[in-house]
């Protein structure tokens, strides 16, 4: 998958693939044959039939999992709305390679096959508060380097990010395209004080008066990075191969809304890792209409609830594929 003009994104959910009904019929009447009361499993039942529709088969598996992070470097960081600076992204990509980070641990466990993209970190995207974030040719060639990184053999894909200054541009992108008051949409971030906070509301405030009137692409042109960017290329190369995509927290979710915005269908084989601890992640999966796996007050980032879910979504299909049915077991009066 290539993208070539961000107005043409919003009509690909016209033309890309859609759930698979009748595959995840047959994994209904397989869930309703296994040795348990129906619906007992409760959210692990509905997982197995998501994955089943998404990978178009009774049986769906979860056996070569893909976890992709993307990072980036944002220019609004000029307006001291991080308490770190900006080397840390760098820092941070190379604890990631090493294999020192907590997505390295979580993936290893879970069993899924990590690659990080660092996203031209020597040349952070402009400022918001004076102009764009980046052209929409730098928006599309990150979109595209996303939709590159994407394995189309695996099964299932986990996504994550790594930004310095990123928590402020998911919250003005939530801003723009879903609106409400600018500061309930903003957290700490990775530890801002209550002056950083006040930053970030200032900034974002700014930003989007000068970025009024922008279609849902454009406004993650305006507002985003190139690492919101390149989890939306994934998303839709994900959607392109039939893959089902695990979104992580506030950040990766925020990052694809909008996709959503633009037409809520390309979010459709997106599931959502775990319930972040920033307070805009709720507020945004609400307007999302979706729900999370997990919610373990976790607000790291770099996949980590991604990572954590994808073991929960493996056990929903052990049980899918592995139960005995009642035929099977020899038990009568099912």
């Amino acid at each position: 998958m290539r993208f070539e003009n961000l107005s043409d994104v919003a009509a690909l959910a016209d033309t890309l693939p859609t759930a698979d009904d009748a595959a995840r019929a047959a994994a209904a009447r397989r869930q309703d044959s296994l040795t348990k009361p129906p619906g007992s499993l409760g959210r692990l039942e509905e997982i197995a039939l998501f994955i089943a529709a998404w990978q178009g088969t009774e049986r769906p598996t979860a056996d070569r999992a893909q976890a992709l992070v993307f990072a980036g470097n944002h220019g609004i960081c000029a307006q001291g709305v991080n308490p770190f600076p900006q080397e840390v992204t760098a820092q941070m990509v190379a604890n990631f390679r090493a294999g020192g980070a907590a997505i390295n641990q979580l993936c290893r466990v879970n069993g899924a096959d990590l690659s990080v993209v660092a996203l031209d970190l020597d040349h952070p995207t402009a400022d918001f508060t004076t102009g764009p974030a980046m052209t929409g040719a730098e928006t599309l060639e990150a979109m595209n380097r996303g939709a590159a990184a994407v394995d189309p053999q695996a099964n299932i894909l986990t996504l994550g990010e790594m930004g310095i200054g990123n928590s402020t541009i998911s919250a003005a992108l939530c801003a723009a395209l879903f609106g409400g008051e600018v500061a309930d949409w903003v957290g700490r971030g990775t530890g801002s004080d209550d002056a950083g906070v006040r930053r970030k509301v200032d900034a974002i405030a700014r930003g989007l008066g000068r970025h009024r009137g922008c279609s849902a692409l454009e406004t993650l042109a305006a507002l985003g990075g190139r690492e919101q960017a390149a989890i939306c290329g994934a998303v839709l190369a994900a959607r392109a191969a039939r893959i089902p995509v695990i979104l992580d927290g506030f950040i990766c979710t925020a990052a694809v809304a909008p996709l959503f915005a633009a037409d809520p269908r390309l979010l459709d084989h997106c599931l959502v890792g775990h319930l972040s601890l920033e307070p805009g992640h709720r507020k945004l999966l609400s307007a999302m209409g979706k729900t999370a796996i997990l919610d373990f007050d976790m607000r790291l980032g770099e996949g980590t609830g991604a990572a954590l879910a994808l073991g929960i979504v493996r056990s929903a299909l052990a049980c899918h594929n592995g139960m005995a049915t009642f035929a099977d077991a020899g038990i009568s009066g099912a």
